[in-house]
């Protein structure tokens, strides 16, 4: 653990004073894992700096972590780094006292009303910390909302002060019982002159193709996770794109070429 000693040596490389504070918070949950011999964790990380913390994990060859949102598919999650006498199982049976779902039941006459925008609307009115907040599972009748466990009891004494949800039931539930909401996907079909990202951003985005390059530069898109910026990235068979505020994307076949020799291929839309 040699790294830890010269923390400015480790973060000289990162330009973005963001990145800089974000992994310098991460090598500080190492050190203080290392010394107290215990876990210790982050706040929730969004897409860019999952990706980022990622990759420097791999730079400095650190190994005992895990990057946990609560459920496979989220895209927010917190680092999780533990002590080398950990294994799988005993890190699982940690997670309830990391990670809670505080769950919002509507009433009869507002179910259905309210989107993702609305819960995560009100949490920032409120003046909560969006950090202490991972991925809002929306449903017909409410919503589950992943936080922080020490979080939770906040949220829960606060919703109700919102008029959106002053008759919801508001309850603190363990993160074994969050809902799992149903994968719904939509097939659809776009052509692309190359296999480049920023055709597949300017498609998929409905959007032009310097705009496509802004969105990219801007670190709003995602391929398997990892953030990417080059507008030039060739797109491969079942690589999954990410385009933060626009949807998540699975690249599922290439059908054929146009008589202009542009791609056709068929994407599915997660819905």
């Amino acid at each position: 653990m040699n790294f830890l000693m010269d923390k400015l040596q480790l973060l000289k490389d990162y330009k973005k004073q963001e990145d800089k504070m974000c992994l310098s918070q991460v090598l500080d949950k190492i050190e203080f894992s290392k010394t107290r011999d215990k876990i210790e964790c982050t706040d929730f990380l969004d897409m860019y700096q999952v990706s980022l913390v990622e990759n420097f994990f791999r730079k400095i060859k650190f190994e005992n972590y895990q990057l946990y949102g609560g459920y496979q598919e989220a895209e927010r999650k917190i680092a999780i780094i533990y002590p080398e006498k950990y294994d799988e199982k005993m890190l699982q049976k940690n997670y309830g006292k990391i990670v809670k779902v505080v769950r919002v039941i509507l009433p009869e006459e507002e179910k259905g009303k309210y989107s993702h925008r609305n819960y995560l609307g009100g949490i920032v009115k409120l003046g909560l910390k969006r950090e202490k907040v991972g991925d809002i599972l929306v449903f017909e009748d409410g919503a589950d909302i992943i936080t922080i466990q020490d979080f939770a009891e906040i949220l829960k004494q606060q919703l109700p002060s919102l008029t959106r949800f002053e008759n919801s039931n508001i309850e603190i539930k363990e993160i074994q019982e969050l809902r799992k909401k149903e994968v719904n996907m939509e097939t659809i079909k776009i052509i692309v002159p190359s296999l480049r990202l920023d055709n597949f951003v300017s498609d998929l985005a409905k959007t032009s193709r310097n705009k496509a390059s802004q969105i990219i530069e801007q670190e709003r898109v995602f391929i398997n996770g990892q953030n990417e910026t080059k507008t030039s990235k060739q797109i491969k068979l079942n690589d999954i794109i990410t385009i933060r505020g626009k949807g998540r994307f699975v690249v599922k076949e290439f059908s054929g070429t146009t008589r202009s020799g542009r791609t056709v291929v068929v994407i599915e839309r997660y819905i």
